[in-house]
């Protein structure tokens, strides 16, 4: 895994809901400044919340999401909209790698967001904490247990946006994106964690 400083990454997420469009254009930039300085060019049309909003237990879990379960077990706190089902669809993906989930439905995330730190070219749809670690979007558990177990210096894992195929976003037959999960240190350190792509 090679450091980051300066990076930029887009992602374009397009999915169909009723003949309608989602797109989402996010430029993530971080440059090598302590307060993570960032340039962001962030177009989220409305649909977006409204898929997170109507997503239900019809989520189904890819089954690479189940793989290198260990029986580490963690206490995590998660950040979310009452409203929002693929959170309720991640929280079931950590229940299933023995995550204890104190689940916190609240009417404003954003408040979270901006309590943790989580930068706003790095947020998703909940934020969640665990050990002291801030995890923002759809991580896979897999990563979030990699992370603690090697005590690194990383304040914040995120998956920015809501990429199709993350857990919590892997309904049936739904297109699986390449995503990336990235790292922030406590000095502001940008890596790229983990790289998803033909799952």
């Amino acid at each position: 895994m090679s450091t980051i400083i300066d990076i930029t990454l887009n992602v374009n997420l397009k999915l169909q809901i009723n003949s309608k469009r989602i797109e989402t254009v996010l430029t993530l930039h971080p440059y090598n400044t302590p307060n993570l300085q960032v340039t962001s060019v962030v177009k989220i049309k409305v649909y977006g919340i409204f898929l997170c909003m109507i997503a239900t237990s019809s989520w189904a879990s890819n089954p690479l999401w189940l793989e290198g379960k260990t029986a580490e077990r963690y206490e995590i706190t998660v950040y979310r909209s009452a409203t929002c089902g693929c959170c309720k669809g991640w929280i079931n993906h950590l229940e299933d790698h023995d995550f204890v989930v104190k689940d916190v439905t609240v009417d404003d995330v954003n408040k979270f967001k901006q309590q943790f730190d989580v930068p706003t070219q790095a947020a998703s749809c909940h934020t969640a904490v665990v050990d002291g670690v801030v995890i923002e979007g759809h991580v896979p558990a897999q990563d979030i247990k990699r992370l603690l177990a090697d005590k690194r210096d990383v304040r914040l894992l995120t998956v920015p946006a809501m990429p199709s195929g993350t857990p919590g976003m892997d309904s049936a037959g739904a297109r699986k994106d390449d995503f990336r999960v990235y790292a922030i240190s406590t000095d502001n350190r940008v890596d790229v964690f983990q790289t998803y792509s033909d799952y």
